[in-house]
């Protein structure tokens, strides 16, 4: 929370309760938390489940887990970086975003609640990494910001965009600004992942909306946004007819997922709250549409004269990506899978350090060098791994000059085998068979020399050729 809020307002978020309120009286002004943002229980637990559904959410994104992740429970646009605002205590969207801009160099912010979305807006005005999009009702309405002059400042001027609605909007009328408005930016701004925030307060009949979306006009904004192919970030937001919220994200639920539901309601425990219809629909109403063609086609062509006077795409220098600061769920329970995966005995051999070897460290603890350096032995070792020496001698051409090499010097020179363990390892691995009486061994692991894999079918029979020669047995 503190990569975006100030550690003094996510403390006091985490102290303060309706029992004790009382004793934080000087900080409910500074942190806007009263009327508007009251204090109840659970507080600082909801702004956790909230935010860290949102985070984890861009985590999968990035991670290329998902194409499309869903949290209903985020979308808390007006949260500022030190104050709470229009029942928004911490601004998961902001925090979304800024784990997107890991690994994506661009990121787009689309607002479709009837509120603007002036806490992410306000957080990312002065940078073009992000640029914020949203359709609100502006003029006399909370929270008082999003003027189409609104444009950024700075390296963020022209990121900010910024299209004001009048009361009575409906789906057909949406539909013509949105598609053309939102295609401009794709193809402009080139974003790397989109983060939509679908608040459900623009549906028609919403208590504290003013909009006449029905529920398909409105999950219109999810079908066209999936034709871009990039990761999609949907998060809920406003919405105060609880009963059309919960239509309204169950049927964009399944525009994501690509599923097709019946528009009869299953039964369940508050299947009364949806009558007298029981239906999955929110239709449109006989709301009167402030918005003329002529308003409209103006405000589109002042945000398309707006997009063009950005730079295309901008650049980001290179540099290397944060390491993940989330863990999930999933990657702990494939650790814990992990541990009952078979360790062959070349794969543990690789971690076993000699009495004798020095460590990294002075104080002698268990920081060791994973890596281990054997030495040879006149002994039998039971690996067929050879036992080693470092030496500055330029590599052989060949297996077989390496072994007359070690026999005259009597030692035994550095060699990699990338090789995986064949059968016939396998077999005198586990049952240590090294040699039977009268079979010639390998010079090099030990093995018989018919069973090994250090010489070829060629190399065997030079060397009996060669041995018989000079009177060898």
């Amino acid at each position: 929370m503190t990569k975006f809020h100030t550690d003094d307002y996510v403390d006091f978020l985490q102290r303060v309760t309706p029992d004790n309120i009382e004793e934080f009286g000087k900080y409910q002004a500074k942190f806007n938390v009263g009327e508007d943002c009251p204090v109840f229980d659970g507080l600082f637990e909801f702004c956790q489940l909230s935010a860290g559904g949102s985070v984890s959410s861009a985590f999968k994104l990035n991670r290329g887990e998902s194409d499309i992740a869903i949290n209903w429970g985020g979308g808390l646009h007006h949260a500022k970086k030190n104050e709470a605002s229009g029942f928004c205590y911490i601004n998961d969207i902001v925090l979304g975003i800024l784990e997107l801009l890991r690994y994506h160099q661009r990121v787009l912010y689309i607002d479709i609640d009837i509120h603007h979305g002036d806490g992410v807006e306000e957080a990312f005005y002065t940078t073009d990494r992000v640029m914020t999009v949203s359709f609100h009702k502006f003029g006399e309405y909370f929270p008082g910001t999003g003027d189409i002059n609104d444009i950024g400042h700075g390296k963020g001027k022209n990121y900010a965009v910024n299209f004001p609605l009048k009361d009575g909007i409906d789906d057909e009328t949406y539909k013509s600004i949105f598609k053309p408005v939102i295609q401009h930016v794709m193809d402009w701004y080139r974003p790397g992942a989109v983060v939509l925030q679908s608040g459900a307060d623009s549906l028609a009949g919403d208590r504290l909306g003013c909009f006449n979306l029905s529920m398909r006009g409105h999950a219109e904004a999810i079908t066209f946004l999936k034709t871009f192919g990039v990761p999609i970030l949907l998060l809920g937001g406003g919405g105060y007819t609880i009963r059309n919220v919960a239509r309204a994200w169950t049927f964009e639920t399944s525009i994501a997922t690509g599923e097709t539901l019946s528009e009869d309601l299953p039964f369940n425990d508050y299947f009364q709250y949806y009558g007298p219809e029981y239906k999955l629909d929110v239709p449109k109403n006989n709301m009167v549409n402030m918005n003329s063609r002529e308003y409209l086609d103006k405000i589109t062509a002042k945000i398309i004269e707006q997009l063009r006077s950005m730079v295309f795409a901008p650049s980001v220098q290179m540099q290397e990506v944060p390491a993940d600061t989330y863990s999930s769920g999933d990657e702990d329970e494939d650790l814990a899978i992990n541990k009952d995966t078979r360790i062959t005995q070349r794969m543990s051999d690789k971690h076993i350090s000699r009495e004798t070897e020095l460590s990294d460290s002075e104080e002698e603890d268990d920081r060791r060098d994973r890596q281990s350096y054997r030495y040879s032995t006149p002994t039998t070792t039971t690996s067929h791994v050879p036992t080693v020496e470092f030496s500055q001698k330029p590599a052989p051409e060949n297996l077989f000059d390496l072994v007359e090499s070690n026999i005259s010097e009597q030692r035994v020179t550095p060699m990699l085998l990338d090789n995986e363990i064949t059968g016939n390892e396998s077999k005198n691995m586990e049952t240590h068979e090294w040699f039977d009486e009268g079979k010639e061994v390998c010079d090099v692991c030990e093995f018989v020399k018919e069973d090994c894999a250090c010489y070829t079918e060629e190399e065997l029979k030079k060397m009996r050729r060669e041995s018989v020669g000079s009177g060898g047995v």
